[in-house]
């Protein structure tokens, strides 16, 4: 098949790549000149493991553009463009303004388009009224780093049609997983709209329930990590998203919980308002109890270990890590980020430590959770450190002289 992919950030870019693994001639298109002249060159312009090789073997069958009538000799089109968090909930404007320009460039009616982008439910009528193209909706399922894994083999295909015409292209399109077994779920468009934005709210849930109850361990003595390993046996609840900590960021859980909340408040759904507001507000106050385990840090110097809001990728979006930076920095300390991967203050790690009367871990790297902590107490002034990410071995870092808080 023959497809574009409008809009080349992280979703558009890595589903162009795995959609030309699978056989596919794809043609990426994006406005950001800087960004298709780099994928041209075979580089993403972001670090997710193994693009960067998917892109170079798939060379051939992989086209990059800055112009939208490139899509003209393509049948099907993936919207991959963003839809940030807006004061009226989810900014639809450049999936308009994309709908509005393929309405102008392809002839026919062969054509399909087919949103990846999380939107409100409805979006994919009210696209297609700007079009009079049939639109559809694939929802993307994406963990950063393991994106380009999510893809290739993904859990579920979520195929919202409104024709089966429709409905049968996207299968053959994902023929490949499909053949290996990957379950496909066919349903209406605002089903399909609605699948992306719930399973985040539920991951997002599960990760600010662990922490509340984190909050209750420190009090009574409990071991969170423990106990989250021992509820997590349980099939039912799982081991994953179970760890608690400085809370969850990025592009998507922050975005898209905030996104349901004001659907749900439009609809006058109360309950859903009322606990989706909490689950973000639970991971809000994470970010403060970090703040409040260094005390008072006004005139100080403290070191933050980490910006990108997780591990493996040098994404900073909505970054727990960055929060913290801003929020010593608004108490009157001066922050110094170190990450081994996203943009930070100094580029070693001794650097950022030196001279701390803090230390904050806020990204889950394994080269903080491999620190000796007596060489790092040579370093600081004050030997206080807040482990926000739970990977320090507490008893280790007491008996070098450390005095350990952590949030859960």
């Amino acid at each position: 098949m023959r497809i574009s992919v409008i809009g080349c950030g992280y979703l558009g870019a890595t589903h162009a790549a795995c959609l030309a693994a699978l056989g596919h001639e794809v043609v990426g298109i994006d406005v950001e000149e800087a960004k298709i002249q780099t994928l041209r060159s075979g580089k993403a312009p972001f670090y997710e493991p193994g693009l960067n090789e998917l892109l170079q073997k798939n060379n051939e069958r992989l086209r990059w553009s800055t112009e939208l009538a490139d899509a003209a000799s393509c049948s099907i089109h993936f919207l991959a463009v963003g839809t940030p968090q807006g004061q009226q909930g989810l900014d639809l404007s450049a999936l308009e303004s994309v709908v509005r320009g393929l309405a102008g460039v392809l002839q026919g009616e062969d054509h399909l388009i087919v949103g990846k982008s999380t939107v409100p439910p409805g979006t994919a009528a009210h696209l297609e009224s700007l079009c009079d193209i049939e639109v559809a909706w694939n929802p993307e399922f994406l963990r950063e780093t393991r994106g380009v894994e999510d893809t290739l083999r993904p859990s579920r295909i979520v195929i919202g049609a409104r024709t089966a015409r429709a409905d049968q292209l996207l299968r053959e399109l994902w023929a490949v997983p499909i053949g290996r077994g990957c379950p496909v779920v066919s349903c209406d468009r605002e089903t399909a709209e609605m699948v992306k934005l719930a399973s985040n709210a539920f991951l997002a849930t599960k990760l600010s329930f662990i922490n509340a109850i984190g909050n209750v361990c420190v009090e009574v003595g409990a071991d969170t990590s423990t106990l989250a390993k021992a509820m997590g046996l349980d099939p039912r609840i799982g081991q994953k998203f179970m760890h608690a900590g400085l809370g969850f960021g990025g592009g998507c859980l922050p975005k898209d919980i905030r996104g349901l909340g004001h659907i749900a408040e439009e609809v006058g759904a109360t309950s859903a308002v009322g606990l989706l507001r909490h689950v973000d507000a639970v991971n809000a106050r994470q970010r403060q109890r970090a703040i409040e385990g260094l005390g008072d840090v006004r005139g100080k110097r403290v070191a933050v270990l980490g910006t990108a809001f997780k591990a493996g990728t040098d994404d900073t979006r909505d970054s727990p890590a960055i929060d913290v930076a801003s929020q010593i920095k608004a108490a009157g300390g001066t922050p110094c980020s170190y990450d081994p991967m996203a943009p930070c203050d100094v580029d070693k790690l001794e650097a950022a430590l030196r001279g701390a009367h803090g230390v904050v871990i806020a990204t889950e790297w394994r080269e903080f959770a491999m620190i000796d902590p007596a060489w790092a107490r040579g370093l600081v002034v004050e030997p206080l450190v807040v482990d926000a990410r739970g990977v320090l071995d507490k008893g280790a870092w007491q008996a070098a002289g450390w005095k350990v808080v952590r949030l859960a």
